[in-house]
């Protein structure tokens, strides 16, 4: 009987725990405003309304004998063209599963076949206007494409054109005659609203099977995949497989929120990484393919780089924001608004670049011929220019975004001294004036004039952000290095605790902060 009662008295103060505990955690809820959404009984409504917005894309590329070299071919897959991918890293894992796919999925026929048969490629899309028959999928999904049929819901099968693409975004715009047929239309929603563990449904075409339900919430926002200039893809744990791109990720609104583009899969299939471009990203970029086949993006004229710790401490600025101006393009807005490299653009047209990979998003999505505010520091002060914005694509017609465009800095003086180099210790760099026969010797071009590194101190902080022998120093702190007295002088008339340098490598211009040897007592502002 005593144990039995003892058993009854454990239960009790183990039930009376378990209900102290709900209770704290449902009172700290309250107190914080947080609220848990329900979890959905079914998503079987929200399918049956958002399937016939959905649509499967099937491309086919005819292959002509000049494709076929050594029995081999140009092979597709359900995201595109092999040699058409998204671009990425040396390395990266994405890299990996792709060859994966093809070297698992497509067996070469014999080179008389291949030359007989097209080459397919299964991708999704979805309706955004019955009336005017346009349709938005994946760039990849029909590149390079010599014909395009898309399947509706109940299986019609009906031709499509395309409108326009773009490939920086990865999107394309389709056209096909829906009059008459039994579909819907998606709605943009804001993906900006969406929240890390929000409820989220996908629908599309994996490995052609047609059209497929999965659902999921939110992973993470604003992810950085290297696939192009304007990444800030929504991540999912939604199951996303190859044929799904290009396909809706909806809200429980049932709105557009996103475009599933990719996944990340060491195996091949899905595993919970799937990556969405966000509509707040995607629908200016359709709007403009609706109106003019092509994208018209705002252009600025700057080459970036990012704010670090050391380069914000540099300048005088408390903490790393914004994005430093490393070149300016000739004759673009902001060398005409006065922009020059070393400027740190903190805001533009009223909103502020948190980080560098904020600045070209919102350029770019700027209004072309459009003034607007450039607030910027230079000199330990805040600057406001004034910058009429220019069109991307016009300047790239016109080859002023050539991989090294950049501003040259042209008004530097050699310094005249025959020297055989001079160690500055305070930044660990031996430097000497370049001549013709370093020139040679590194490749520079005549037009790049300052200091140029022959020895670095391996124990210095220069050593270490990676300044080599061959880095011409063109300025310090702002001020052109034309000779080593202005360069010492800078160093010793320092009161913070690094230098930035500007510094030209092979062509390219690039910002470091080096901290100063024995700078203890100085402190940054």
């Amino acid at each position: 009987m005593d144990l039995i009662k003892n058993k009854k008295n454990l239960f009790l103060i183990g039930g009376l725990s378990l209900l102290l505990k709900i209770a704290f955690v449902v009172f700290i809820a309250q107190i914080s405003g947080a609220k848990a959404a329900p979890i959905p009984e079914s998503f079987a409504d929200l399918a049956d309304q958002l399937l016939p917005t959905v649509v499967n894309i099937s491309s086919t590329q005819v292959i002509e004998e000049d494709d076929i070299n050594q029995g081999d071919v140009q092979r597709r897959s359900p995201f595109g063209n092999r040699n058409r991918m998204p671009k990425f890293p040396e390395g990266h894992p994405f890299n990996e599963f792709f060859d994966d796919f093809f070297n698992n999925q497509y067996q070469m026929a014999p080179q008389r076949q291949q030359q007989r048969d097209p080459i397919s490629s299964l991708g999704s899309g979805f309706i955004l206007d019955k009336e005017k028959g346009l349709i938005i999928t994946n760039n990849h999904v029909i590149d390079g494409a010599d014909e395009i049929k898309i399947t509706l819901h109940d299986d019609t099968i009906l031709p499509a054109e395309l409108i326009g693409v773009d490939k920086k975004t990865d999107l394309a715009l389709l056209k096909a005659d829906l009059k008459g047929q039994k579909v819907n239309e998606a709605i943009f929603g804001n993906s900006d609203t969406m929240r890390v563990g929000d409820w989220i449904i996908a629908i599309g075409n994996p490995f052609g099977l047609g059209g497929t339900v999965t659902a999921g919430i939110i992973s993470a926002r604003q992810r950085d995949i290297n696939s192009g200039p304007y990444d800030d893809y929504l991540q999912t744990d939604a199951s996303i497989n190859r044929g799904n791109s290009g396909g809706p990720m909806f809200n429980m609104d049932g709105e557009v929120i996103g475009i599933n583009t990719a996944i990340f899969s060491p195996t091949g299939g899905s595993v919970g990484i799937g990556f969405a471009i966000p509509s707040v990203l995607a629908k200016p970029v359709i709007d403009q393919l609706d109106k003019y086949g092509r994208t018209k993006r705002g252009w600025l004229g700057v080459k970036i780089q990012d704010v670090t710790d050391d380069i914000a401490s540099s300048l005088g600025l408390t903490k790393a924001a914004g994005a430093l101006v490393a070149e300016v393009t000739p004759t673009g807005p902001a060398e005409k608004a006065g922009v020059k490299a070393g400027d740190i653009i903190l805001a533009f047209d009223n909103k502020p670049v948190r980080e560098m990979r904020n600045l070209p998003r919102i350029v770019a999505e700027t209004n072309i011929d459009k003034d607007v505010t450039v607030i910027i520091w230079r000199e330990g002060k805040r600057l406001t220019l004034k910058a009429n914005i220019g069109e991307l694509e016009k300047a790239e017609d016109d080859g002023l975004l050539a991989a090294h465009d950049g501003k040259k800095i042209d008004d530097l003086q050699s310094d005249s001294e025959d020297d055989n180099g001079t160690l500055i210790p305070e930044i660990g760099l031996y430097l000497t004036s370049v001549n013709d026969d370093l020139r040679e010797e590194f490749g520079l071009d005549n037009i790049i004039k300052g200091m140029i590194v022959i020895d670095v101190d391996t124990n210095s902080d220069a050593v270490k952000k990676g300044v080599d022998v061959g880095d011409v120093i063109i300025a310090i702190n702002q001020k052109s290095a034309a000779s080593i007295d202005i360069i010492q002088k800078e160093v010793k008339n320092s009161n913070r605790n690094a230098v930035l340098l500007q510094i030209n490598r092979q062509s390219r211009v690039q910002f470091v902060a080096v901290k100063l040897q024995n700078s203890d007592d100085k402190d940054a502002e």
